[in-house]
């Protein structure tokens, strides 16, 4: 039984923050912010329609999910202007991909429920600065294992 509650709650403050939008992402406000608005507003001239931004739950966090081409997409926004620090992609750590991989299926078992049966992937999109011409669209970044 505690394992059902403890979803429950995951998928109660997933929805809560669907539905309140609990501000800009965990990167740095605001140019985190600035990057997934920029990162959405290239992704829906490449054909992806949104469905969701900043699907957080405890212990995990989606900033962007869209459809494209038929395939629900997780997306994975990352800002690095500094590559001292290994750049964009470096800071997709197994860490955070466990992370982002938690909130998809908190969000499939909750407000997702009807795209469960879709095929799914988890892209990333690099940016080294807040311009559209320096995003790298990684599709499969990682997967959900």
């Amino acid at each position: 039984m505690g394992d059902a509650t403890g979803l429950w709650q995951k998928m109660r403050h997933c929805l809560l923050a669907l539905a309140g939008g609990q501000g800009a992402s965990s990167q740095d406000a605001p140019s985190g912010a600035r990057a997934e608005r920029l990162a959405a507003d290239f992704l829906q001239s490449q054909g992806v329609r949104i469905i969701a931004r900043n699907v957080r739950c405890k212990g995990g966090e989606i900033d962007l999910i869209g459809e494209h081409a038929g395939t629900l997409v997780f997306f994975e926004v990352r800002l690095r202007s500094d590559p001292r620090f290994g750049g964009a992609a470096a800071s997709i750590t197994p860490t955070k991909q466990r992370r982002i991989t938690l909130a998809a299926r908190v969000w499939l078992q909750g407000d997702g429920r009807a795209y469960r049966q879709r095929q799914m992937r988890f892209d990333a999109l690099l940016l080294d600065s807040l311009e559209t011409a320096n995003i790298e669209w990684l599709r499969d970044a990682f997967s959900a294992s």
